[in-house]
C-alpha cells in the first residue's frame, strides 16, 4: 500500500512538474479596418436579396440553380460539412461514459493418465461481463477539443457557403463568356460575308477593267483569313459551352441555349463600409472560425501535460451451466480508479504543443490576408466597374465612326476613289470596333459578377429555386 501511494505521488508531482513549462500564445494581428473605399461613392448599406435575378436574366437564375444543385465539387463540400459534423459529434462522446460488454463460450477436452490408465475429460464454460469507464474532465482537456471541434465545424459550414457562392460567380460569368463567344462568332460570320461581298465586287471590276489583279488576290486573302477567324471563334465558343456544362454537372449534353444580346446593367449599387464586409464575406467568417479551432487546439496540447484520473468498473459472472451465468450469486463486480501522468515521452507532448501554436499563427496570418484580399477585391470590381463603363461608351462611339468609314470607303471604292487597301482597313476597323463592343459588355458584366462575389451577396431565390422551395421560406 505505501509503495503504492508513493508511486501515485511521483506522477501527481511529475504532472505538476510538467505544467511548469511556459508556452507563447499567439496574437492574433488585427489589420486597420479603412473608414471607406478609396475608389467610389457607393451607398452606405450593401444592397439586398439575390444578387443574380438582380441581374435580369431568367436562363441565368435557373442555370446557377442548376449548379447549385448538380455540381460535383459543391457536393464534395456539402460531405466535408457532414464529415466535421461528425467529428464534433464524436468529440461530444469523449465527455460521457463509455460502456461495453463482451460473452463468450470454451469447450475443453484433457486426458489424465490415473493408475496408467487415461481418463478423458471434457467441459464447457461460459462468461459475459460488462464494463464501465469514465475519465472526469477536471483541467477541460476534453471541453478544449469538443470547442475546437464545433470552430472546425463552423468552419466547414463557412467554407460551403463560400463554394456555393463561388460557384454561383462562376457559372455566372461562365455563362456571359459564352454570350461572349457567340456573339463573338456571329460576328465571324458577318465578317466572312462582308468578305466575300467585298471578293466579288472585286472579281466584277477586275472582270471589267477597273481593278488590277492586285486587289483580287488581297480581297482573296481577306476571306481566308475571315474563314480562319470563324473557325477559331467556333472553337471558343465550343469550348465556352462545355465550360458552363461541366459547372452544371450536365456535360457534354451540348444543350445550352444562349439568346442574343446582352444585359443592360444598371448603376453599380451600395457596397457598405469596409468593416460591414468582415460579417458578410463566409470565406472571412471561416478564417475566424479557424483561429478559434487553433486556439483551443493550443489548450488541449497545453493540458495533455497535466494528470488524468480514469475510473472504471466491471460486472462479470463465468459459470460451466448456461442457466446459472445470470444468477445474481454468481455476479462478481471490480471498481477501480487511476491517476496517469506524462512522465518521459522523448519531448513528443511539448512538440505537440508547439506544432499547435505554429498552426494557430497560421490561422492568424491567414486571417488577415483573407481580409486584405477582400478589401482589394471590392476595390478592384469599384473602380473597374467606371472605368469599363468609360471604355464601353468610347468603344460604341469608335463603332459608330467605324462603320460610317466603312460605308464611305465603300461607295468610294466601288467610284474608283479609294484602293483596295482603304475598304479592307475601313472593314478592318469596323469589326475590331464591333468586336471589342462585345469584349467590353462582357467584361463588364462579369466585373459585375466579381464585385458581387467581393461582397459576399446573398443567393435565397436561387438556392430557393435549386430546393424547390419558395424564396420566403429558404432561411427558416
Amino acid at each position: 500500500m505505501r509503495a503504492q501511494i508513493t508511486l501515485v505521488s511521483i506522477i501527481a508531482l511529475t504532472g505538476c512538474s510538467t505544467l511548469q513549462l511556459k508556452t507563447e500564445t499567439p496574437v492574433v494581428p488585427t489589420p486597420e479596418h479603412p473608414a471607406a473605399w478609396k475608389t467610389g461613392e457607393l451607398a452606405p448599406v450593401p444592397a439586398s436579396g439575390d444578387w443574380v435575378s438582380s441581374l435580369g436574366d431568367p436562363t441565368l437564375t435557373r442555370l446557377v440553380a442548376e449548379a447549385l444543385t448538380n455540381n460535383p465539387d459543391l457536393a464534395v463540400s456539402a460531405a466535408s460539412v457532414q464529415a466535421s459534423r461528425a467529428a464534433a459529434q464524436a468529440q461530444y462522446g469523449n465527455r460521457l461514459p463509455s460502456i461495453n460488454g463482451s460473452a463468450g463460450t470454451d469447450w475443453t477436452s484433457a486426458v489424465q493418465d490415473i493408475n496408467d490408465k487415461a481418463f478423458r475429460t471434457e467441459g464447457s464454460g461460459f462468461d459475459f461481463a460488462v464494463g464501465a469507464s469514465w475519465e472526469p474532465d477536471f483541467w477541460g482537456r476534453i471541453s478544449a477539443g469538443i470547442k475546437a471541434a464545433e470552430a472546425d465545424l463552423r468552419a466547414s459550414e463557412a467554407d460551403f457557403q463560400t463554394a456555393e457562392l463561388s460557384l454561383a460567380a462562376s457559372t455566372a460569368i461562365s455563362w456571359f463568356q459564352l454570350k461572349d463567344a457567340i456573339r463573338q462568332e456571329a460576328l465571324a460570320e458577318e465578317t466572312l460575308a462582308a468578305r466575300e461581298r467585298t471578293l466579288q465586287l472585286t472579281e466584277r471590276r477586275f472582270r471589267n477593267g477597273l481593278s488590277a489583279a492586285l486587289d483580287v488576290r488581297l480581297s482573296r486573302s481577306a476571306v481566308e483569313s475571315a474563314k480562319a477567324s470563324l473557325i477559331s471563334r467556333k472553337r471558343a465558343s465550343g469550348e465556352a459551352r462545355r465550360a458552363i456544362e461541366i459547372l452544371l454537372g450536365r456535360y457534354p449534353s451540348n444543350e445550352i441555349e444562349v439568346s442574343d444580346g446582352f444585359l443592360d446593367l444598371p448603376e453599380l449599387e451600395g457596397a457598405g463600409d469596409p468593416t460591414t464586409l468582415l460579417a458578410r464575406r463566409p470565406d472571412i467568417a471561416g478564417a475566424e472560425a479557424r483561429i478559434a479551432s487553433a486556439g483551443f487546439k493550443v489548450e488541449t496540447a497545453r493540458l495533455a501535460l497535466r494528470p488524468s484520473l480514469s475510473l472504471s468498473g466491471r460486472l462479470f459472472s463465468s459459470n460451466d451451466d448456461l442457466p446459472d451465468l445470470f444468477d445474481p450469486s454468481y455476479l462478481a463486480g471490480q471498481v477501480a480508479a487511476s491517476l496517469t501522468a506524462p512522465i518521459y515521452n522523448g519531448g513528443a507532448l511539448k512538440a505537440n504543443i508547439r506544432a499547435a501554436e505554429a498552426q494557430a499563427k497560421i490561422a492568424s496570418s491567414s486571417y488577415v490576408g483573407t481580409v486584405l484580399r477582400a478589401w482589394q477585391e471590392v476595390e478592384n470590381a469599384i473602380a473597374a466597374d467606371s472605368l469599363l463603363a468609360q471604355q464601353l461608351t468610347s468603344q460604341l462611339r469608335a463603332l459608330e465612326e467605324a462603320r460610317l468609314a466603312e460605308s464611305l470607303a465603300e461607295r468610294q471604292y466601288q467610284s474608283g476613289l479609294s484602293t483596295i487597301f482603304d475598304l479592307i482597313d475601313a472593314q478592318t476597323r469596323r469589326i475590331n470596333a464591333q468586336s471589342g463592343v462585345i469584349s467590353a459588355q462582357s467584361a463588364r458584366a462579369i466585373n459585375r459578377v466579381q464585385f458581387h462575389l467581393a461582397l459576399g451577396g446573398e443567393l435565397p431565390q436561387v438556392r430557393a429555386l435549386a430546393n424547390g422551395t419558395s424564396g420566403d421560406s429558404i432561411d427558416e
